[in-house]
């Protein structure tokens, strides 16, 4: 076995040593107070022990990777319905992009880039009962962790400032592709997008991915074929329009956010999450991004 906690150290220790570690996300206001020079890492082995550097134990927003946990919630309801209101394939613009969504009659061309999220968001306001306190719930039960919540004033701040998310909301509701208000709609999203975890229970958070669909606790959330298209989805679309980029430097499925955390893993083997608030041009964090393709070059470990 590879002594990954000596490779975490040695990688985050060259990388936490860089000048240049990125921009921290300004337009939404209460992200734009996080300290830029926090940096945590956490692999989480599907079979053996884990490991963690840096600030692996502080919580952050953890605001697009949510995408990847309503998606699942919303297949593990629907099933392949869902593909009848969001498309699969990359979008090549960025996260908030919205041409494409008028060009192609208000069909999102993937549930990870915004206009897709808030066609599952849509979907979630449908079928739950109550729907911000169960996806909540269905979160802390992949975790096994009652210690998760909202971050209010990340939501609140999302909500004051999100214009483009109003705007694909609005643009959706038109195609007819949005079945609820779209206030209770933005509601959801932004609260899902708040959501505060750490290094180590967003890594549990994945664990389902890389373990065939069960989680810690050995509960089943979603079939082997749907955890198949979940990661494929990751591999192609996760990274907005440097997903490409990912795939041919990192070469394994992941989700990032703008709140700087990347979550990525190799099936049947790990999840490991980076956390690293500043961020490169494209809006991924820009230590993750090299911490993960240095990982993967050094340890030889990805799916090609």
């Amino acid at each position: 076995m590879q002594d990954f906690q000596a490779i975490l150290a040695a990688i985050h220790a060259e990388l936490d040593s860089v000048i240049d570690r990125g921009k921290v996300a300004t337009y939404i206001p209460e992200l734009a107070t996080v300290d830029a020079r926090n940096f945590g890492v956490y692999l989480n082995c599907v079979d053996g022990p884990n490991f963690h550097v840096g600030q692996s134990d502080l919580p952050f927003s953890i605001q697009s990777v949510s995408k990847v946990l309503t998606l699942s919630r919303a297949i593990g309801l629907v099933g392949d319905a869902i593909w009848e209101r969001v498309d699969v394939e990359p979008s090549g613009n960025p996260f908030n992009h919205l041409s494409l969504l008028e060009l192609e009659n208000g069909i999102p061309r993937n549930p990870l880039i915004n206009a897709g999220a808030l066609v599952i968001a849509d979907i979630l306001v449908s079928e739950l009962k109550n729907p911000k306190d169960d996806l909540l719930q269905y979160i802390r039960d992949l975790t096994d962790d009652q210690n998760i919540h909202f971050n209010e004033k990340v939501a609140q701040s999302e909500k004051k400032t999100g214009f483009k998310n109003y705007a694909a909301a609005n643009l959706l509701k038109s195609f007819g592709n949005l079945k609820n208000d779209v206030g209770v709609v933005l509601d959801f999203y932004f609260h899902q997008c708040s959501i505060e975890m750490n290094c180590a229970q967003l890594s549990n958070a994945f664990y389902y991915l890389a373990n065939r669909g069960t989680c810690k606790r050995g509960n089943s959330f979603l079939t082997e074929s749907h955890i198949k298209r979940v990661n494929a989805l990751m591999l192609s679309c996760g990274f907005y329009d440097e997903a490409g980029e990912f795939a041919f430097k990192v070469g394994l499925p992941g989700k990032s956010g703008v709140g700087g955390g990347i979550v990525a893993l190799l099936p049947n083997n790990f999840v490991v999450v980076t956390w690293s608030p500043g961020l490169n041009e494209k809006g991924n964090s820009l230590l993750g991004m090299e911490f993960l393709e240095r990982f993967t070059t050094q340890t030889k470990l990805s799916i090609f």
